[in-house]
């Protein structure tokens, strides 16, 4: 790939996961951003990410005296912005908010812009406040400045645009501007929004028809979302009630879902989209100097010892979990490392759904578990999962571990120093995983339901191991205790005699995880796929 003649290509994402110190992201879609733009900088690419300068980010998530999740919000100052000296304005019900541009390449990124409305100009300076708080008004509010903001913002910023790429439905309004300009220009609507397809590409990240997000028309209308386009053209376009999804679909000339059994799902699940855009398989992958222990990467490359390695970061992970929580978990003994976040799907719980299997692990401490995740603040399932994992804590406190308020600095801990990354979505609601490519690229072993990246990657027995046998039903009841079964005997008739009596077969595996993955899931692989697949015109 010629990097000088790629295609420029504006990226617009709701978050950005650069750093734990950064609070400008909540969880998966926001790390893969984040790991995108770094592995374009890493490799001269022209991605110029386009985001939403948040005051007070994501919910910081504690844990209280009676071991239920509460959330907190403060707000952050970044010394490291760049002022562009640019503003752009935007109409939210019909009012001129003013948005101010700042730029970073702080974290060996991009060039990232994020707008900001929080200054002396607006009376409504707290859209950019929370990253996903609030409600449908203020979620509009923000999406208008991500995507009409955003395009105003390459325009006043003088940035030559090839490509516009739509990290999930949040940007979909940048396409309504972009038809928008067409038209003052004197194309009709049909014209425009044949011409804007040709530059827009999609990224689809959620499996779950309900959790694909959707406004009535009458708030986008009121909210000033419509941006000079009829009602009509606007229900073609999205629908009523208007589906972001859909109409990223309908946008995009091409369309892509987060791994290949992804892309099945969602093919199945907008197969009615009349006017969609094909959606193919892109497989997620990390950027590999931000995740992976360079101590690892250097005993894998240089034939050095993979366990002696591991097990100093390993005791490193056990330092940092005692600092955190109070508990010292046994070196010597299996580390299981579960962290995302806290969703129904996830089955976060599920180890524990047969306490006379696993019990007389937890209790001897020959199963160590460390979890950590966060629910959304307005989900009361996942918060009523975190309780759940926090009384699991409570019930094994020589075995169980909730480290409360995950972030970055959580993750790359325990992606490095576990000993297995489990895994046990329901099949197949994991869009794609990337939490189990950083484990496997540091040497930690998958244990894991066969959805997601891990299909892909899983050679069962020799670079981790499946749970299960990919069995799908919509009868949750059924699936949980199938996976359930398949999670006890895959973890006890093969996990544990390997790692207790075949410190040499774990050994093999651990480095053929680390060969397996480490090209194929790294970001330099995915940018190519992006170039090759949906940025230049076949």
């Amino acid at each position: 790939m010629n990097e000088n003649q790629l295609p420029s290509v504006a990226y617009f994402s709701m978050e950005y996961g650069l750093h734990s110190d950064f609070k400008m992201y909540a969880g998966g879609l926001g790390i893969l951003a984040g790991d995108y733009i770094k592995g374009a900088k890493d490799i001269g690419a022209p991605i110029i990410p386009i985001g939403l300068k948040w005051k007070q980010g994501y919910t910081d998530q504690k844990i209280d005296a009676n071991g239920n999740p509460y959330d907190s919000y403060h707000n952050y100052v970044y010394e490291f912005l760049e002022d562009t000296g640019v503003k752009v304005t935007v109409k939210v019900r019909k009012t001129d908010v003013v948005c101010k541009v700042w730029k970073t390449e702080h974290f060996g990124n991009s060039p990232l812009y994020l707008l900001d409305t929080d200054i002396p100009e607006n009376s409504d300076a707290w859209i950019t406040g929370q990253l996903y708080g609030w409600f449908g008004e203020e979620r509009i509010a923000q999406e208008i400045v991500l995507g009409i903001g955003g395009v105003k913002a390459m325009r006043a910023l003088g940035i030559p645009i090839d490509v516009y790429h739509f990290n999930e439905g949040h940007a979909a309004l940048a396409a309504i501007e972009l038809i928008r300009e067409k038209m003052s220009g004197g194309s009709t609507f049909e014209e425009a929004w044949k011409a804007t397809r040709e530059e827009v590409v999609f990224t689809t990240h959620t499996p779950i028809k309900e959790g694909n997000e959707t406004h009535p028309l009458d708030r986008l209308e009121y909210m000033g979302a419509f941006n000079g386009l009829t009602r009509a053209q606007m229900e073609r376009i999205g629908g009523e009630p208007f589906n972001m999804t859909v109409a990223g679909l309908r946008l995009s000339r091409i369309s892509n879902a987060v791994a290949q059994l992804h892309a099945d799902t969602a093919n199945k699940m907008w197969k009615e989209v009349a006017g969609r855009s094909e959606i193919i398989g892109i497989t997620n992958a990390i950027h590999t100097p931000t995740w992976v222990d360079e101590r690892m990467t250097r005993a894998f490359e240089e034939g050095g010892d993979l366990w002696a390695t591991h097990k100093e970061i390993k005791q490193e992970l056990i330092g940092f979990i005692e600092e955190r929580s109070g508990i010292a978990l046994n070196a010597d003994n299996l580390l299981i490392g579960f962290s995302r976040r806290a969703a129904p799907y996830k089955r976060s719980d599920l180890i524990f759904s047969q306490p006379e299997v696993i019990e007389p692990y937890l209790e001897s401490g020959r199963i160590q578990i460390v979890f950590s995740g966060k629910a959304h603040p307005l989900d009361d399932n996942g918060k009523r999962i975190v309780s759940n994992l926090v009384a699991m804590m409570k019930k094994y406190p020589k075995s169980v571990v909730f480290l409360e308020n995950y972030d970055m600095t959580i993750g790359a801990q325990l992606t490095r120093g576990s000993d297995i990354w489990l895994n046990n979505p329901r099949r197949p609601l994991e869009a794609s995983g990337t939490s189990g490519m950083k484990a496997a690229m540091n040497g930690v072993l998958n244990c894991s339901i066969l959805d997601g990246w891990w299909p892909e990657a899983c050679i069962d027995g020799e670079n981790g191991w499946q749970i299960g046998d990919g069995f799908e039903t919509t009868d949750f009841a059924v699936l949980d205790q199938h996976d359930s079964d398949a999670l006890y005997d895959t973890l006890l008739n093969r996990v544990l005699p390997t790692f207790y009596e075949n410190k040499d077969k774990w050994v093999q595996m651990m480095h053929r995880s680390i060969e397996t993955t480490r090209t194929e899931f790294a970001t330099k692989r995915m940018l190519d796929e992006y170039y090759n697949r949906m940025y230049i015109k076949g």
